[in-house]
This record gives C-alpha cells, sequence and structure tokens, in this order.
C-alpha cells in the first residue's frame, strides 16, 4: 500500500511530502525499519475527544521496538508519538497520562528516558539544572533507539506545527501545507 510519509528535513523545519510501499498486516499499513519509516501519532489533548490521527514519519533513523512520546508540539502541543513498534507508542502515551505530560523514551519495552513536564504538560516545576539532565538523558535515549539527527528533539516538537511545508499531522488530518488542505494517508 502507498502511504503519504513525512520526511523530516535534518536541521531544518520544513518536512517532504514522501511516500513509501507499506506492507499491510490485519488490515493496518505496517511501519517499514528497513525503509526508514515509523508510525506517528497524534493524540488530542484539549477537548477530550479521544482522536487519534495516525501517519508515517521518516528521517530520525530509529530501529528496534522503540517509541518517543511528547505533549510538546508546536503549535497546538497534543500528545505526539513516534515510533516502530505500537506496544511501545501505547506505553509511551499512557506514561504522559500518567505523570502529566512531558517526554518519555522507550526502547524494547523499558522506559530509558523520562522528562516531566507537569505544568500543562509543557513546563516543569523543577529545577533548571535537574531538567537539563533529564533532557541530556532523553537525547541519548534517543540515540540509543537509532537517531542520528542533529537536536532531533526539536524535529519532533515541529511535526504538528501545520504553518511550515510541506506535510505534517494534526488532529484533523494529515495536511499538506503546500496546498492548505487536508489529504489523505494513502495514494
Amino acid at each position: 500500500m502507498t502511504a503519504k510519509v513525512i520526511g523530516v528535513v535534518e536541521n531544518q523545519a520544513p518536512t517532504r511530502a514522501l511516500t513509501a510501499e507499506l506492507a499491510v498486516v490485519d488490515g493496518f499499513a505496517q511501519p517499514d525499519e528497513a525503509k526508514g519509516v515509523a508510525q506517528i501519532a497524534l493524540v488530542e489533548r484539549h477537548r477530550g475527544t479521544g482522536k487519534v490521527v495516525n501517519g508515517f514519519v521518516s528521517g530520525f533513523g530509529y530501529t528496534g521496538r522503540m517509541a518517543i512520546g511528547s505533549t510538546v508540539a508546536h503549535d497546538s502541543h497534543h500528545m505526539i508519538v513516534v515510533g516502530t513498534d505500537a506496544a511501545m507508542m501505547a506505553a509511551a502515551a499512557n506514561r504522559l497520562g500518567e505523570i502529566g505530560g512531558g517526554i518519555t523514551v522507550w526502547k524494547d519495552g523499558e522506559e530509558i528516558a523520562q522528562v516531566p513536564l507537569p505544568i500543562a504538560g509543557l513546563m516543569s516545576d523543577s529545577p533548571a539544572v535537574e531538567v537539563a539532565a533529564k533532557a541530556d538523558r532523553m537525547v541519548a535515549a534517543m540515540a540509543a533507539c537509532g537517531c542520528t539527527l542533529n537536536n532531533a528533539y526539536m524535529q519532533h516538537s515541529l511535526l504538528a506545527l501545520v504553518v511550515i511545508p510541506e506535510l505534517r499531522i494534526s488532529d484533523l488530518g494529515l495536511v499538506d501545507v503546500t496546498k492548505f488542505e487536508l489529504t489523505g494517508l494513502f495514494e
């Protein structure tokens, strides 16, 4: 099945609108590590609708069973989870709910980094030196999951910024920013 893929460009805010042929298992298109394609899920978190929008993203280089979840997603700040494994993605999303927001990285069934942001899921009430140490562990955890991008977390936090081309994810679906319209996940 041909899926639209958000292509992350290192050190740049714009993404590329890519496509990839993905396998379908039990009616669901699957991420493909060999092609560098991970799944992305955006969970609406402001109105309690329970809405989840799924898509695919490439460019992070993630390998193995992993997920990173965050409630920092400019400008809407919905929850975004990117991963190669559905169970890891669910664990990351659930952990963010438990801690009231922030950032969490999971690998092989274990949480390997966490940055709690209990104030609206965006800010911490902990001392800056503690938050900085946790952020350093988060960056190292992303690298342990195969990511080699410079400033990869910034790339992650911009995936829902629907004013910067080309392809983004929102609580309404995938957005083709160059055409200013929603677009389907599959061709």
